[in-house]
């Protein structure tokens, strides 16, 4: 599906970036949006921007301040951390 969007041309500058693909852009932003809401899988958005692997969506998502690791996984994380024996100095 093509989608066309109107933008202002008084706005153009702020929303896009000189020198950049508006269409790459915005379909970046929309993704990265719709997996953060959890509409797309990690796979889907492999799929729907091209990438290879899943260490370059990894990368992809991190740009745009999409990080999966929640205070839950952190909790997860100490409790193991605890278990484990100290290091003998």
């Amino acid at each position: 599906m093509q989608v066309t969007v109107e933008i202002p041309d008084e706005f153009v500058s702020q929303i896009i970036p000189s020198g950049s693909d508006g269409s790459r852009l915005l379909l970046e932003e929309s993704v990265a949006g719709a997996y953060r809401e959890h509409r797309l899988t990690m796979e889907q958005v492999r799929q729907v921007l091209g990438f290879e692997t899943c260490l370059q969506v990894d990368g992809f998502l991190q740009r745009h301040g999409v990080f999966d690791y929640t205070v839950a996984d952190l909790d997860h994380d100490l409790s193991i951390l605890d278990q484990l024996p100290a290091k003998a100095e």
